[in-house]
């Protein structure tokens, strides 16, 4: 009886783009797939292929050979080819938790009409792997998971490391969320090619054999051994069927296979011991030297991860819900122009792409589909709000007025200051000549200085005149040619004071001035900012002093911007040995009042700081050396320039945030730039949103062998700190990076400039440097332990816009105020509303902001009844609806109409 079994998986991880632009990795993938629907015809022993778990792959291949469809499709109906579940793959942290949930839900429903998808949840080569990857996958019905980073597997005499975390004794081990979600975890402990390129020849093949066997054995569990036979853009290897006969006749007492996942997890996952080990949580190589977390590649090129932001806010958090609440009255969702805008968004999501760590020709195509993607999402969301206003009664709004709407798109209520602009008069390009129809409303313009907004009972709100202009614009009819126009535009700010969730509210301009005049937010005798909630004192050095005035506590001394050398590459920071940190509040600096009115103040904070233009030449030659950057000499130049940077504070009447806008034009290479926020707080831990979680993570490295001086962090709208009784909150709007210094001061990173790739060889990357002007945003929040979550969902919702659309008077069916979604749930954080795929149905998903129980949660739409669903929006047994929410929990129901 033969002692092991040798499962042979044929494969090629097959990286999009990467090292070489999108469309020469894409012909090499034709020839790849040519290769394997020649060897399916022709050799009946190839028992199958690995599509590398992204379905993608097929959409590809098909656009330049659409004449093999068929073969394709009996490829995956012989179980020859085997796809999915995944539409790509994705990096898990730079991406929002709903650009995860459509990357399988669409993988799985676009596999499935193929035929049969490999229930695997394949992450090979992600950057870390998420906290919520064992209940997501649950959600979608996969029971098992494959990564490649995150675990150190220990494999001494099979020990089981108790003091270790993130590390198991075997490849195969038990993962579990933070809800207490369990599945079964396949490590690639020898990495996704130990079984690469077996050789057909006796004395090369011992040689194979005998290394790679002891490898795996040294953490198999089993007596059932995994071979990955391929690696990244690997061609199929045509001979293995005869290498593995080779190998059969070389070891008798084991049996070589050619294999497929299915068939190795079922044996596997029939055989295991009871000594595996659990892994917690998220898995992003903590018990390593950490120099190669790569979680750094979440501060490569920063504007990838800004642009990337905008398209996902604009898809899920704008587009969706306005064409949900639209349905009732177009009675049509544009389902097949959303599912166009998602893939194309998330073509750009591969590890690889949004990690900013490839040759400057994919990123700039990248930027090319995030605003294919965001003029979709554009689109759709115009015709959704027309289609509302439309039926929106605005015949009570003054009849010389000018009828708008604001939506709050976002999960939670807005207390923000928007500027808006409203068109007051035009003339069409019919009634002359355009620079005739401009000096003629130019004229009227000049006589307009007073106006004010009321609501749809026509009570005054706060609200502020900010320009009148004339500008050229147009009109693109659905039923006839374009309207060209010249017309005076007013644009205002307004005050938006308890904005219910999911809700929309009319207002109308009306010519003339309102009678209130309350005080303004700036004093310039204390050079402070304030309003009911915060107080922030502007020292003459740029620095800030923000006092919370319910708890009474003062954070000093804050928004200070560092500035330091950078000898890494796009996935790793390096400091150079030595290099001294540059602070711009030891520059000189200006502060200028930008705007001082009762609804809302901004100062400029300029600050002029002087640092090296690059690193000194040795770093190029380093560089051209593949020296590793851990080995390089390298320092910064003694050549200075003038690094300016320009800081907008915002504070708003009713808002509890400092919003804080950051402009610079970066000339210089190889540096990064990040802005401090110390807190004084006592505590051992932090608390950042991650995917479907907010996670707790250690302010300081617990893992003994860690060499790193620094400790990168992912997140997404936030990080926090705080105590039993007060916090910090600083939110951000693509701004993927942070750590916690030693002194519990959060630093998050604005610009890392750096000129290459890294990795196996020399590919040299001079827009990594982004050069050019730039800006940042990002958000402050002083909470107490009653505001801690509301904080969290404020952070969220400074990533979502409202949306105005101006209307006219007219009757409608729709109410001039109304909220189409109502949450009662303190710890309960909304991520879509949108419609079922390719159904009516209302889809609402959302999860637990705390990994404590929720014990109030109530979701409500007027003449819709909920229950639950999973992930892929398919009914569950039991789907009651509780009001309990469990600790960490990703709730998903579904809505059917009364």
């Amino acid at each position: 009886m033969k002692n092991k079994k040798v499962y042979i998986i044929s494969h090629s991880h097959w990286d999009r783009e990467w090292y070489l632009p999108y469309e020469q990795h894409h012909m090499r993938l034709i020839r790849l797939m040519d290769d394997l629907l020649e060897i399916f015809e022709t050799n009946p022993d190839f028992n199958s292929f690995h599509l590398d778990g992204q379905t993608i792959i097929l959409d590809d291949y098909l656009q330049v050979r659409p004449e093999k469809k068929e073969a394709v499709e009996r490829a995956i109906k012989n179980g020859k080819l085997r796809i999915g579940p995944f539409y790509i793959l994705q990096d898990d942290f730079l991406i929002s938790s709903e650009a995860n949930t459509r990357n399988t839900l669409i993988g799985l429903e676009e596999s499935k009409k193929w035929g049969n998808p490999v229930m695997l949840g394949y992450f090979p080569d992600t950057f870390g792997n998420m906290g919520q990857t064992p209940q997501m996958m649950k959600e979608a019905g996969i029971k098992a998971a494959a990564f490649g980073r995150g675990v150190k597997p220990t494999g001494f005499n099979n020990a089981v490391i108790n003091d270790e975390k993130y590390a198991s004794q075997f490849s195969e081990m038990w993962w579990e969320g933070p809800d207490s979600t369990k599945i079964f975890g396949l490590l690639f402990a020898n990495w996704y090619s130990n079984g690469n390129e077996i050789p057909t020849t006796k004395k090369e093949a011992i040689e194979f054999w005998e290394k790679k066997l002891a490898d795996a054995n040294q953490y198999a569990s089993t007596d059932h051994l995994l071979m990955m036979n391929g690696v990244d853009h690997q061609p199929v290897q045509k001979d293995v069927t005869q290498a593995i006969a080779l190998a059969n006749e070389l070891y008798p007492d084991i049996e070589f296979i050619h294999s497929n996942f299915d068939d190795y997890l079922a044996a596997v996952m029939s055989d295991l011991p009871d000594n595996l080990s659990t892994v917690t949580g998220e898995l992003t190589s903590q018990e390593t030297d950490g120099w190669y977390t790569l979680a750094n590649t979440a501060s490569a090129r920063i504007y990838i991860k800004q642009k990337n932001t905008e398209v996902q806010r604009q898809l899920e958090n704008v587009t969706e819900p306005l064409a949900t609440m639209a349905y009732d009255m177009t009675k049509s969702y544009p389902h097949d122009e959303l599912r166009y805008a998602w893939k194309t968004l998330m073509q750009n999501h591969p590890h690889d792409s949004i990690c900013g760590c490839s040759v400057d020709e994919v990123h700039r195509e990248m930027m090319a589909r995030f605003d294919k993607a965001l003029e979709v999402g554009k689109y759709l969301s115009d015709e959704a709000t027309l289609a509302l206003t439309s039926n929106i009664d605005t015949s009570k709004l003054p009849k010389n007025s000018k009828p708008f709407v604001v939506f709050n798109t976002a999960g939670v209520e807005k207390n923000d200051v928007i500027e808006t602009t409203i068109e007051w008069m035009r003339r069409p390009f019919s009634e002359g000549k355009p620079n005739e129809l401009y000096d003629e409303l130019k004229q009227i313009a000049e006589t307009l200085n007073e106006f004010h907004v009321v609501d749809s009972d026509r009570n005054v709100i706060p609200s502020e005149l900010v320009t009148v202009d004339v500008a050229f614009d147009y009109d693109l009819p659905t039923d006839r040619f374009r309207i060209p126009y010249m017309a005076i535009f007013v644009t205002i700010r307004l005050s938006l004071a308890s904005f219910n969730e999911m809700s929309w509210q009319s207002f109308a301009l009306v010519e003339g001035a309102s009678q209130t005049k309350d005080k303004t937010l700036f004093d310039k005798n204390t050079q402070t900012i304030e309003n009911d909630y915060v107080k922030v004192a502007i020292q003459n050095n740029g620095l800030i002093d923000i006092t919370n005035k319910e708890s009474n506590i003062t954070y000093p001394s804050g928004l200070i911007f560092e500035n330091v050398g950078d000898i890494g590459n796009e996935y790793i920071f390096k400091q150079p040995e030595n290099d001294i940190p540059l602070y711009a509040h030891d520059f000189p600096t200006t502060i200028t009042v930008v705007t001082d009115t009762p609804l809302v103040c901004e100062v400029l904070i300029e600050q002029q700081m002087m640092i090296p233009l690059s690193a000194e030449d040795l770093l190029q030659e380093e560089m051209k050396a593949v020296i590793e950057m851990r080995d390089r000499q390298a320092q910064r130049s003694k050549d200075l320039g003038t690094f300016t940077l320009k800081t907008t504070l915002r504070v708003e009447k009713n808002n509890r945030q400092i919003k804080c806008h950051t402009e610079f034009d970066n000339q210089m290479r190889d540096h990064r730039l990040r802005v401090l926020f110390p807190t004084g707080l006592t505590t051992e831990t932090h608390v950042a949103e991650s995917i479907f979680e907010v996670v707790e993570r250690p302010n300081t490295v617990q893992n003994k062998h860690w060499e790193n001086p620094t400790n990168p962090q992912h997140q997404h709208s936030f990080v926090a700190l705080r105590d039993e009784k007060n916090g910090i909150t600083i939110s951000n709007y693509g701004l993927n990076e942070y750590e916690i210094l030693t002194n519990n001061t959060i630093a998050v990173t604005l610009l890392r400039a750096v000129g290459e790739l890294g990795d196996w060889g020399y590919f040299p990357t001079p827009e990594a440097q982004c050069r050019g002007k730039q800006s940042v945003d990002f958000a402050i929040e002083v909470t107490t332990e009653n505001t801690l979550f509301d904080s969290y969902k404020r952070a969220q919702s400074f990533q979502i816009p409202t949306t105005v659309k101006q209307t006219t008077h007219h009757t409608g069916v729709l109410a001039p105020n109304y909220q189409f979604l109502s949450i009662d749930g303190k710890q309960f954080a909304l991520t879509a509303l949108k419609r079922q795929e390719f159904g009516e149905d209302i889809i609402t998903r959302g999860f637990n902001l705390s990994n404590q129980t929720s014990s109030t949660l109530n979701l409500e739409i007027n003449e819709y009844t909920p229950f639950e669903a999973n992930m892929i929006e398919e009914f569950k047994e039991n789907t009651s609806v509780s009001t309990i929410m469990e600790p960490a929990k990703i709730q998903t129901l579904r809505w059917k109409k009364k």
